[in-house]
């Protein structure tokens, strides 16, 4: 197994990030929540709060809102380097984890989906073992391309598809899913992840 990185932060988003009607619809990160551990399930994330409350993630099949696509999108991974990159790009507004992934992890290298394979491992400061698989990259919308540009107004075609392009490949972040057989597990800041 390959070291990737340690966890940073783990969030979840309590509601859609894309806000408004189109086509003015845009991206808003305010529905994201840090949280102090996640509980990793076939169905999704449910975030744990300092006082043991359960919040669930909007891509949980269990969500009132759920924009769960049949688990394909349940739990979402992405990467410091990768923010660091946008920001070279876009501006210093890109913070971490505003893209809305549940997983950040702190790397120095940018990854593409070949070279993080199909498989995934979070070792848990416990020693338990956490197995993902199934990585597939999380296209970027128009609509956070709008907010990477800081921009309210359409952009031109060649500007929406240079963002699209920077954006794609797993730049804007990754889903993956509990491997088949894994049962739930809670994860947290300090675990670190493995590609198998």
């Amino acid at each position: 197994m390959r070291e990737i990185g340690s966890i940073k932060q783990v969030q979840i988003q309590r509601s859609s990030l894309k806000q408004g009607q189109r086509p003015q619809r845009y991206y808003d990160p305010a529905p994201l929540l840090a949280v102090e551990r996640l509980r990793l399930a076939p169905d999704g994330v449910v975030g744990l709060g300092p006082a043991g409350e359960q919040l669930i993630d909007v891509h949980h099949a269990g969500h009132p809102d759920s924009k769960n696509r049949q688990g394909m999108n349940a739990i979402s991974i992405g990467f410091t380097s990768h923010y660091r990159a946008m920001r070279d790009r876009f501006g210093a507004h890109l913070a971490d984890g505003c893209a809305g992934e549940n997983i950040l992890i702190e790397t120095d290298q940018v990854w593409t989906a070949q070279q993080l394979g199909e498989s995934l491992v979070i070792q848990c400061a416990d020693g338990r073992i956490v197995a993902l698989e199934g990585l597939s990259v999380a296209a970027p919308c128009v609509e956070f391309s709008r907010f990477a540009h800081l921009s309210a107004d359409p952009l031109t075609s060649d500007e929406l598809r240079s963002a699209l392009q920077f954006l794609d490949g797993g730049m804007r972040g990754f889903y993956v899913r509990l491997a088949d057989g894994q049962e739930a597990a809670g994860i947290q800041v300090g675990d670190r992840l493995f590609a198998r």
